[in-house]
């Protein structure tokens, strides 16, 4: 009736193959990766425009704007897949619900979208 460390077995091993290839992977880009850096490699740079330079200049919104429009679409993903997945274990008049509910989020989304698009918001120059 005591603690079986064997049931902890997969979790080390599954650690030990985590801990193996992130290393694994730094120590191939250490060796690989070329090694020139110049000026312009090195420089701070940040939504268009240098670091460095005064907080009171003009920026350009759409560096804002296509990271915004990132992020809403991103999350549409992240709100799909469980969506997708719980589907079919609901019962028939849930899932229908759940079906058309995600149908008028993508809607919006969609409308979103094509109103950016004809904005010109997603045209770069």
């Amino acid at each position: 009736m005591g603690l079986d460390l064997t049931d902890y077995l997969p979790i080390l091993i599954f650690m030990a193959i985590a801990i193996l290839m992130g290393a694994g992977f730094i120590v191939a880009a250490w060796v690989v990766a070329p090694k020139s850096p110049d000026k312009e490699k090195v420089s701070a740079y940040e939504c268009g425009f240098n670091a460095f330079d005064d907080a009171r200049m003009k920026f350009d919104v759409r560096f804002y704007l296509v990271s915004i429009l990132f992020i809403i679409f991103d999350l549409e993903v992240a709100f799909l897949f469980p969506w997708a997945i719980s589907l079919t274990d609901m019962p028939p008049d849930v899932a229908q619900f759940a079906f058309w509910s995600m149908m008028a989020f993508l809607g919006v989304l969609t409308v979103g979208f094509i109103y950016e698009w004809k904005k010109g918001a997603l045209e770069w120059e």
